[in-house]
């Protein structure tokens, strides 16, 4: 686990809200995080990033992977995309300096950085990239017994630039590894627990999931935005119809909350609402976290 916050980090630079106004001053329990990513690996030597933050720095630095003391190398082989959006990519240009960069992720996702935002072909100016079409469904070996399967998360966000509807707007990803069978599932973005996205949890031994919001107007209740979680393209997490509720009785070993705003009360420990969720058989993740599946 590499950035467990959602977009901004916490704490987020031009916020008071309780939380980060906690993280500064010490008043509460509560631990400073950098924004989404993970990292997967399985040999811990070559490593794949699932989405690239702007606090890539850092975590291409925290990989426990052997830096060469001759020229320039690094253990980062490919960044697989779930989306566009700019907290999950614009870490990609802080990656100019490197010969070559692997890019998997879908035509969606990929019409948005290259005719949308341009940011792929800014990038292109820099150095090569490889970009790897992702097909939801199709299972895609990584080498060394690692593979994945992307699988579609249906949104009704509005985009900001590329394909504003169809298939590969959002997709999740299952991580499996082939020599013991076991997988891991990444869902960061998350509207709607809909029964395909279910039969993508079955089996595996790890999730980690979206938990930007504990409340769905949890931004409007603030007064620092206008929208609600779902309008944002995240389920919240408390509510009958919450992730919460939803996810806690699945049988998945670990069940692990990512992608969490500096709104949440969830990131604080002494929070009533943290207690909730551990309570409930849930984590919350935090920046460095191992887990091995």
């Amino acid at each position: 686990m590499l950035g467990s916050a959602a977009g901004g980090g916490f704490p987020q630079w031009n916020c008071g809200c309780p939380g980060c106004r906690a993280v500064r001053d010490g008043s509460r329990p509560c631990r400073p995080r950098t924004q989404s990513s993970i990292a997967v690996s399985p040999d811990h030597q070559r490593w794949f990033l699932l989405n690239a933050s702007p606090d890539i720095h850092a975590h291409i630095e925290s990989l426990s992977a052997p830096q060469s003391s001759k020229g320039r190398t690094t253990p980062l082989a490919a960044v697989l995309l779930t989306d566009a959006e700019l907290d999950h990519t614009l870490g990609l240009l802080l990656l100019r300096e490197g010969r070559a960069l692997e890019v998997h992720a879908t035509q969606a996702a990929h019409e948005a950085l290259y005719d949308g935002t341009s940011l792929l072909r800014t990038l292109e100016r820099y150095c090569a990239v490889e970009w790897r079409p992702v097909v939801p469904g199709a299972d895609v070996s990584l080498g060394d017994g690692l593979s994945y399967r992307a699988f579609d998360v249906p949104t009704t966000k509005q985009a900001r630039f590329g394909p504003t509807s169809g298939q590969g707007r959002v997709v999740g990803y299952r991580l499996t590894d082939e020599r013991s069978g076991r997988s891991a599932v990444y869902l960061p973005g998350l509207q709607q627990l809909t029964p395909a996205i279910r039969e993508q949890l079955d089996d595996c031994a790890c999730l980690f999931v979206d938990g930007t919001c504990w409340h769905d107007d949890e931004l409007i209740r603030l007064g620092l935005a206008g929208k609600t979680a779902r309008e944002m393209g995240h389920l919240p997490i408390d509510g009958p119809d919450g992730s919460l509720e939803q996810l806690s009785p699945l049988p998945v070993e670990r069940k692990i909350y990512v992608h969490i705003n500096n709104t949440n009360p969830i990131l604080l420990e002494d929070a009533p609402e943290r207690r909730l969720v551990e309570k409930q058989g849930m984590e919350v993740a935090m920046d460095g976290l191992e887990i091995r599946v």
